[in-house]
């Protein structure tokens, strides 16, 4: 059974990027475009793992982030934060909400898909 990804990031070319790399390696992805969605998808489809980028539209990523791994049912689930803000407090920040991992945007493709294969257990 495929992997499933949540992409939660409001940037239609920033998302559909991703989902096409990740979908190459065959994975099951899908895409919200904010933190409210992304909450409801997540809770809906239990996804493995989590690109979640932290400036949405309606809720901060940190927010996001903080909720997904306060749901039980996402207990197990991985967010990688994908984001263009790369300062130390905001990577500081989001390690301290939960995330697992923090990638600067724009990431190279390799590292990215090699983090994420790593994190699902894939070889």
């Amino acid at each position: 059974m495929a992997r499933k990804v949540l992409i939660i990031e409001d940037s239609a070319t920033d998302a559909a990027i991703v989902k096409d790399l990740l979908q190459k390696e065959g994975l099951k992805v899908e895409i919200a475009v904010s933190g409210k969605e992304g909450i409801e998808k997540a809770v809906a489809s239990h996804p493995d793992l989590i690109v979640l980028d932290l400036i949405l539209p309606d809720v901060s990523g940190f927010d996001v982030c903080a909720r997904l791994k306060k749901e039980a049912s996402l207990h197990d689930a991985i967010v990688v934060v994908l984001s263009v803000k790369d300062n130390i407090n905001d990577i500081t920040k989001a390690f301290h909400v939960g995330a697992d991992d923090y990638i600067i945007k724009p990431p190279l493709p390799e590292l990215l898909i090699r983090k994420i294969k790593l994190y699902l257990g894939m070889r």
